[in-house]
């Protein structure tokens, strides 16, 4: 069993290598995401004014 070991470097055992330019089938800005996040939160909010569900 100690023939299959495989032998790294420790300065790369373990390490995940991500890459920086990866390109989102859905191009998105952040500010984007938050006014979406606002609006989503702002019809909750009006649905349990409303009490449409309840």
């Amino acid at each position: 069993m100690a023939e299959d070991k495989i032998a790294l470097p420790s300065s790369y055992g373990g390490i995940i290598t991500y890459y920086n330019e990866y390109k989102s089938k859905i191009p998105l800005k952040p500010e984007m995401v938050i006014v979406l996040t606002i609006i989503v939160i702002i019809f909750v909010i009006f649905l349990h004014i409303s009490k449409v569900f309840g």
